[in-house]
């Protein structure tokens, strides 16, 4: 792994594949051992979190089910600080145990906003899994059930995060060089 260029900005590197897959085996294992015998829904947050959730989704040897929910707060490499839901939840979660699968936690603003509109459905639980987590970043804590990676503020791309669009089909993670070019 190198330095990467996406548009107008360096990326060094920061997780291998490798890395990533193993520690997704791992939540896995949590998942299917704290689920046994239950048929949870995944609810998948696009775009950032479609590589995560394939293959967390693959590990899962338990009767499952997933789904998709567009959520999005980020321009650029901020926040926007506003959550725009572009693709809605279609199906019925009341008493469904229900993971929610996050790319990352950053300030925590789109799931604390997400969250209680989930919870009026009625599920009989919510779980969260989420590849990062930037706690130095978090204004909104939440309880994180599933966690893959607590990493420092610094902004983050490939394995389905993207910097204005680019850098989604990156396999490994990149974060930002500290030069910030």
């Amino acid at each position: 792994m190198s330095i990467i260029r996406v548009h107008d900005k360096e990326f060094e590197p920061y997780l291998t594949a490798e890395e990533i897959n193993a520690r997704i085996r791992i939540i896995a294992a949590q998942i299917n051992a704290d689920y046994a015998g239950k048929k949870p829904l995944f609810i998948a947050i696009l775009n950032g979190a479609f590589m995560f959730a394939s293959d967390l989704f693959k590990e899962i040897t338990i009767d499952a089910e997933i789904c998709f929910i567009k959520l999005a707060s980020y321009k650029g490499t901020k926040s926007s600080g506003h959550v725009i839901t572009a693709i809605g939840l279609d199906m019925d979660i009341i008493g469904r145990e229900v993971i929610i699968v996050e790319d990352i936690v950053d300030t925590g603003k789109t799931l604390n906003e997400f969250l209680p509109q989930l919870q009026h459905q009625q599920p009989a639980s919510m779980s969260i899994a989420a590849l990062l987590h930037k706690p130095e970043a978090t204004v909104y804590p939440l309880k994180i059930d599933y966690l893959g990676f607590t990493i420092p503020n610094k902004f983050v791309v490939g394995y389905g995060l993207d910097y204005d669009g680019l850098g989604r089909n990156i396999r490994e993670l990149y974060r930002l060089c500290e030069q910030g070019n």
